[in-house]
């Protein structure tokens, strides 16, 4: 009966795969440093949008498919963490759904496709943590003959395990095949259409005798742009003004990216873009009279966690939704509430001398002019980390309601300026003013610019996916050598570890069925799905080096061949691959390779440990997922019925 079942499944369409592997083919452009920009046609409205990332092109989408919505929501999620790697995520999300149809279509059962998977990305996830990079000391300047030149990559080579314990580290992956299978084996996904943030592991880094050396955030920015360097450089920038108006750094590079804030301002050219200790905000006319009457003055402010209004209610007394007043009578009444809360407002804030109100939700219209009429500079949609920025500051006590501030509540030592007026540039006059404190903060503002609105949106998601790449960096205190070399050295152990099985299993067994301790047979297909998702980050690397435009398709995959059959083990992890992605700019930018190592320093280039990881995660995760739940619907079968447990996991 089982072997019945699981080639009804096999010989029905997975229909779900097919539709993640679609949707993973829409953002192929959006891979790699070389990002080109899509418009997005509205055929109904006529409406356009300009993008550049995954994240953004499935934003402009009108999904109407389960799958498509599953996919949107799990990018999602990943993107309000680490603000990088959607396109990674979703490229091996559809590469390994092929690899996952591909062994149905094969006869291979759901139960052995997803045990086999969890071994290779288990496989995977231990090799990026070897090979990971510790970014104490990590500075290329300080000690050349601590360093490993490639071709495009310079890294340290003393925070690295050696070359021998390295080895022998990757090498255990093939030898406790059994013990990673019981793991891979204890491994489940979770039915459900959100996605939440996993806690990485990562490699410890416990402090060295000596005084650790902190890592350069120059360089190591400069390797970790991924083809943004201007956006990289408004993020060093904000680091070297963060770091100077703090005065516990001791002059040393920081970054705390929960203190930096964008300003759009359309209309300028690209080259007025920079960066600004303080918060930047863009105000009506009628708001910059007022900054104009406040300037060269200390302020008094006040600061509100949510929106100012009188029918504004936090979370816990949040009124259904839904519904609305019809009655004549009843807007009456409700205009008539809302002109007595906003003089009882009005009559605390002169009270208690408020020149500033900071507001994370939205205001009224009608509180703004009459806060203007007083001399109140109202100013909305402020983020919580920058009012708590300003909490810490001046001293106030943000409050839910207005109606809750008292004295001990508002704080003092706020400064504005006029930092542009930008009437002449738009038809709706509007200002920018600059919001700081007396004392010393590590708020900065990037102003962004450009005189193409549409490509504002890009510029600042560029900017954080920067910003966010070095927060990450910070925050684990390791590295990954990137321009593919991670990859394949995964792609190497994961078909290194399929070889291997294959060969122990028939040397030892023959055909017949190998036993673990526990008595539970070994997924005979092992080796065919551990070669599938190795051929799913070939495709991956592939498909970036044809994006830099120096590489057909055929081109990339011998380069990539290649280089894993002149895999040397007794080399260093990094030095066993050379990066690939820049193999192709230095082989057609015309200067010999002996000008470009006495001229050109070498490149390094850098990926986030955890961000990559949490990305594969997801990408697999997705697919067990949608091919679990493409099992369960084509079979039918009883959960409660006999037999079902053995090829189908539960989710």
């Amino acid at each position: 009966m089982l072997g019945t079942t699981i080639t009804g499944i096999n010989q029905r369409q997975h229909v779900g795969l097919q539709k993640l592997s679609a949707l993973a083919g829409i953002t192929y452009s959006s891979l790699g440093p070389n990002k080109k920009y899509k418009f997005i046609l509205d055929e109904t409205s006529g409406e356009s949008a300009l993008v550049c990332s995954c994240f953004r092109i499935f934003e402009n989408l009108e999904l109407t498919c389960a799958v498509g919505q599953l996919v949107y929501e799990t990018i999602q999620a990943h993107q309000k963490v680490y603000h990088t790697g959607s396109g990674c995520l979703l490229f091996l999300a559809g590469a390994w759904s092929r690899a996952a149809l591909e062994c149905l279509q094969t006869g291979i059962s759901v139960a052995h496709i997803i045990s086999a998977m969890s071994e290779g990305i288990d496989i995977c996830l231990d090799v990026c943590r070897k090979c990971s990079i510790s970014t104490e000391g990590l500075d290329v300047e300080q000690s050349e003959s601590c360093t490993v030149t490639l071709p495009g990559l310079q890294l340290s080579k003393q925070p690295l395990v050696e070359a021998s314990q390295a080895s022998s580290h990757l090498q255990g992956t093939t030898t406790v095949g059994h013990r990673t299978l019981n793991r891979s084996e204890q491994r489940r996904v979770k039915l459900s259409r959100y996605f939440y943030e996993a806690k990485s592991e990562n490699v410890s880094t416990e402090p060295q005798p000596n005084k650790p050396q902190l890592p350069d955030m120059t360089r190591i920015a400069e390797g970790l742009s991924h083809g943004c360097a201007d956006a990289m450089n408004l993020v060093v920038k904000a680091s070297r003004i963060q770091s100077k108006n703090n005065p516990q750094d001791n002059g040393c590079s920081t970054f705390d990216v929960s203190k930096v804030v964008t300003c759009v301002l359309p209309g300028l050219p690209e080259e007025q873009t920079c960066v600004l200790p303080g918060c930047v905000v863009l105000v009506s006319a009628e708001q910059a009279s007022v900054a104009h009457h406040l300037r060269e003055q200390h302020l008094k402010v006040a600061l509100i966690n949510g929106d100012l209004s009188d029918t504004y209610r936090h979370l816990g007394f949040k009124r259904p939704t839904g519904i609305q007043c019809v009655s004549d009578l009843s807007d009456r009444l409700n205009s008539s509430n809302e002109e007595e809360w906003i003089e009882k407002v009005m009559k605390l804030l002169l009270n208690l001398e408020v020149n500033m109100i900071l507001v994370t939700g939205l205001v009224g219209e009608k509180v703004i002019q009459r806060c203007c009429r007083h001399q109140i500079l109202v100013v909305e949609k402020v983020k919580a980390s920058v009012l708590r920025a300003f909490a810490n500051a001046t001293a106030a006590v943000p409050v839910t309601y207005a109606t809750q501030l008292s004295k001990h509540c508002v704080g003092t030592g706020v400064d504005v300026a006029i930092w542009r007026d930008l009437s002449s540039h738009k038809s709706k006059p509007s200002t920018t003013v600059n919001i700081s404190t007396v004392k010393n903060s590590t708020l900065v503002t990037v102003v962004l610019t450009s005189c193409v609105h549409a490509k504002l949106q890009a510029l600042e998601d560029q900017f954080w996916s920067c910003a966010y790449r070095l927060h990450h960096m910070l925050k684990d205190k390791v590295l990954l050598p990137g321009a593919g070399v991670t990859e394949m050295l995964c792609i190497h152990h994961l078909q290194k570890e399929a070889d291997h099985r294959v060969q122990h299993h028939r040397e030892r067994n023959g055909d017949a069925v190998q036993q673990t301790k526990a008595g539970t047979a070994v997924n005979p297909y092992r080796h065919v799905v551990l070669h599938l998702m190795a051929d799913g980050l070939i495709d991956y690397i592939s498909t970036v080096m044809v994006n830099t435009g120096k590489y057909s398709k055929v081109r990339a995959r011998t380069a990539v061949s290649q280089q894993l059959q002149d895999y040397n083990e007794s080399l260093g992890i990094t030095a066993r691959f050379s990066p690939l992605f820049l193999e192709g700019e230095q082989e057609d930018s015309g200067v010999s390779s002996s000008m470009k190592s006495s001229e050109a320093p070498a490149v390094k280039i850098y990926d986030n440990l955890s961000v990559k990881q949490e990305a594969w995660r997801k990408a697999l995760d997705l697919v067990l997922l949608v091919l679990q739940t493409d099992a369960e619907v084509i079979t039918g079968i009883d959960q409660k019925s006999d037999g079902t447990q053995d090829y189908l996991t539960l989710l």
